[in-house]
């Protein structure tokens, strides 16, 4: 049908359907319950490749493209939203990042182990009083004297993979005056003096992600440690968000995908006055509406990976790409799990159908890596060019 989806594509689309299936699935519902970090399956998925899938394999990923990425991704969240957030962050977030700014011996250093599984990676943005307001941010990393280390004091928080996260790239201010464009990106290793973890987020959804606050206390940073140049911070953390973004959009569009199809199954099945429920009209056009929702976020999802892949090639930026194809993926998510729980009634209530997993797994989509509010901002700048 897609003549840009090659047999590689396929290919890696297949493991990753059989790897969620056999190894994800059955134990997706215990770690929701427990919020037990699961460890040995993100080990495998590095093993597997699927932590540095856009990586060349020089720096221990599989060198493949922003479309094989995405079509993993999604199979991965169709099992479960939590190895979904995992995955997506290592290779979004934290390997994108490394393979567009790093220095040669960065990625020598981090991207291999991070890229080939490792090790884990996070990314480190929020802070307490400053989430979408990146410029309010009071975490501060000041140079030493000697020119040899930066001085990193401060508190991040909602730091996805951070309990158990090896190398997390962080933002922190340099130059507070100059808000913004005073941000600066450095490359924390999580096993040095100064760094501690907080408390494990007790969330409502993608419970086995684990999710905390982060703290530094005079964190000794080396200057070979600085993710790109002073002042970057704020233009990495955007151009990494925009790839950031393909991945979640990829992410909602598995709970999606799972939701419906459990939904048809239930249609097929469930009988009610005599008859198959899905021979209603009711629940025929919710059916109808959630599947023309679900193909419009994939191809939206498939705009934004091919424009990646392009923008890599020309210098470009592909901005309004990702963020239509997060803005409509996450509330298709959102919308296509409630249609789903409805179909179901009572059961689709119940613990005991991941239904209510999917529809608590679906809110995070709306709100991490922009929400859908900033989402339209976003794209209404890209279109009028205004500020």
């Amino acid at each position: 049908m897609f003549d840009f989806i090659t047999e590689e594509h396929k290919m890696i689309q297949a493991a990753a359907r059989d790897f969620a299936r056999k190894a994800i699935a059955p134990i997706a519902e215990h770690h929701d319950h427990t919020g037990e970090f699961p460890l040995e399956t993100v080990r495998q998925m590095g093993a597997l490749g699927f932590m540095g899938i856009e990586v060349p394999e020089e720096y221990g990923g599989v060198g493949m493209d922003t479309l094989a990425y995405a079509l993993a991704l999604t199979e991965i969240s169709k099992a479960d939203a939590s190895h979904g957030t995992i995955m997506s962050v290592n290779n979004s977030l934290v390997c994108h990042g490394l393979m567009k700014f790093g220095t040669e011996a960065q990625k020598q250093k981090y991207l291999v182990p991070i890229a080939s599984g490792q090790k884990i990676g996070a990314y480190s943005l929020t802070e307490p009083m400053s989430g979408s307001d990146a410029g309010n941010m009071k975490s501060r990393a000041v140079l030493n004297d000697a020119g040899t280390h930066y001085l990193i004091n401060g508190r991040k928080s909602w730091v996805t993979s951070a309990p158990y996260a090896d190398i997390i790239v962080l933002f922190t201010m340099t130059q507070p005056e100059k808000q913004h464009r005073g941000i600066t990106a450095f490359l924390i290793e999580t096993d040095k003096p100064g760094f501690a973890r907080g408390k494990t987020e007790p969330k409502l959804g993608i419970r086995a992600s684990a999710t905390s606050e982060i703290t530094f206390d005079n964190y000794a940073c080396p200057v070979e440690n600085r993710l790109g140049q002073e002042g970057e911070g704020f233009k990495i953390a955007m151009q990494v968000l925009d790839a950031g973004r393909i991945g979640i959009a990829s992410q909602a569009l598995g709970i999606a995908e799972a939701a419906l199809e459990a939904s048809i199954a239930y249609a097929q099945e469930r009988e009610a006055f005599g008859q198959k429920i899905g021979q209603f009209q009711m629940i025929q056009q919710k059916l109808a509406d959630m599947k023309t929702r679900v193909e419009a976020s994939r191809l939206l999802i498939y705009q934004a990976a091919l424009a990646k892949t392009a923008a890599q090639q020309s210098g470009g930026r592909y901005t309004l790409e990702s963020s239509m194809a997060k803005l409509f993926a996450s509330e298709t998510a959102m919308w296509v799990t409630t249609q789903a729980i409805q179909i179901h009634g009572g059961m689709g209530y119940s613990k005991e159908m991941p239904l209510e997993r999917y529809f608590r797994d679906a809110k995070i989509t709306e709100i991490y890596e922009g929400t859908s509010e900033v989402q339209r901002m976003v794209i209404a700048r890209t279109l009028t060019g205004l500020r």
